[in-house]
């Protein structure tokens, strides 16, 4: 009889995401450049843009805490939605999210573009899971509102329905007035609002459980 681990207990989609993702991030710690270059997602006007990297930006990551902490909430809450969605929905879902994060990081670059903003924006990539990751946690809010959340720090406790408000609330304000530049805010945002929506419709449908 073969003895069950902890990450043999993981649900398989959010296994794999985790093992791709770490993947990755050893192939860019060999080959940074290649990796960014390639894989990390441009805007569409610019030289580096490729048509894939809307969907490989999401296993990118720029620095070790990067990975940890996007990696460390997929397992804590994607574990959870997964168990909830089904391993096939919840794999659209996660892309979903992904895709709906960098349309609306896309959106707002081409907005920044055509009033004024610097064309040094085409040169700067965006990469990371967050997007998708924050679609996760909306999910986790409207399946489990009530249960209790514990921040490592500060050591903060609140309900999962006001931590995604609080959220949505610092990733709105510092994405418009450009603080804590680096950070793809709209990017953020835009997991959340597919992921409400996702989650919005198959509730209403009766297609979640």
């Amino acid at each position: 009889m073969q003895q069950s681990t902890f990450w043999n207990t993981l649900p398989t989609v959010t296994k794999n995401i985790i093992f791709i993702n770490v993947l990755v991030f050893i192939a860019t710690l060999v080959n940074e450049n290649v990796m960014v270059g390639n894989f990390a997602m441009f805007f569409p006007t610019s030289l580096y843009f490729r048509w894939w990297q809307p969907v490989t930006h999401m296993f990118m990551h720029g620095g070790v805490w990067h990975i940890f902490f996007n990696m460390y909430t997929l397992l804590i809450f994607g574990s959870v939605v997964e168990r909830v969605l089904g391993s096939r929905r919840f794999l659209t879902f996660y892309f979903a999210c992904g895709l709906g994060a960098a349309a609306l990081h896309l959106a707002v670059t081409w907005f920044r573009l055509t009033h004024g903003g610097s064309l040094a924006l085409l040169g700067v990539p965006m990469l990371g899971a967050s997007g998708a990751i924050y679609g996760v946690l909306i999910a986790y809010a409207m399946f489990y509102p009530e249960s209790v959340l514990t921040l490592i720090f500060p050591p903060i406790s609140l309900k999962a329905k006001w931590f995604v408000l609080i959220f949505a609330g610092i990733e709105l304000v510092t994405g418009i007035f450009g603080t804590l530049d680096g950070v793809a805010h709209f990017a953020h945002l835009g997991g959340m609002i597919v992921g409400w929506i996702l989650i919005t419709v198959w509730k209403r449908s009766r297609r979640i459980f």
